[in-house]
């Protein structure tokens, strides 16, 4: 989405508040390409991405006319298209359901699985974490989510994201700070 017109863009956001069909048609074909793109490298699932398009522009366009400034359009798509991949995955519970050892070592034990109070107190952790990531900020849980449990590079969080490598760092490294806290405050860790 680096070269779209922001002028234009929400010239056309102004003219489909105003009902025109055809200029929500054309807000569609200007940035639906980039809504598949981020959504399949979310969902890793290309159908499920498909619904997740789907999904994205049927929510904008019912909030459409709440949407008060026409040139944060391409920032509003983005972040309703976050939402809407971020509860297909946690419904889907495939993506949201893992725990990458690199963010907060909760795992070192092979026997887990093996030992029932270990699994209890594994289980337990995971679902501190989990309420901890839907308290974090929108940007920062975003970039968690894709690093750790999509297991993506920064530098493809930077592609789909159109956040700077220093920003995504900066999220990374304060949700990790707020997530160890929050384990250590908890009894997660």
């Amino acid at each position: 989405m680096k070269d779209i017109d922001h002028v234009y863009i929400a010239s056309l956001v102004v003219r489909a508040q105003n009902d025109d069909s055809n200029a929500f048609a054309e807000l569609y074909a200007l940035t639906y390409k980039d809504v598949y793109n981020y959504a399949c490298h979310y969902l890793k699932d290309e159908y499920l991405a498909q619904d997740a398009v789907q999904d994205t522009f049927i929510s904008a366009f019912k909030k459409l006319k709440t949407l008060k400034e026409p040139t944060v359009f391409v920032a509003w798509l983005n972040q309703i298209s976050f939402h809407t991949c971020y509860k297909l995955a946690k419904k889907r519970n495939e993506n949201y359901g893992t725990i990458d050892d690199e963010l907060l070592n909760l795992v070192s034990d092979e026997n887990i699985s093996r030992n029932p109070e270990h699994k209890t107190v594994l289980e337990s952790g995971r679902k501190i974490l989990h309420n901890a990531i839907d308290l974090l900020p929108v940007a920062q849980r975003q970039v968690i989510i894709l690093r750790y449990f999509n297991n993506m590079k920064i530098d493809e969080i930077v592609a789909i994201t159109n956040l700077s490598k220093s920003t995504v760092r900066r999220y990374l490294t304060t949700a990790q700070d707020t997530l160890k806290q929050k384990l250590t405050d908890e009894g997660g860790i």
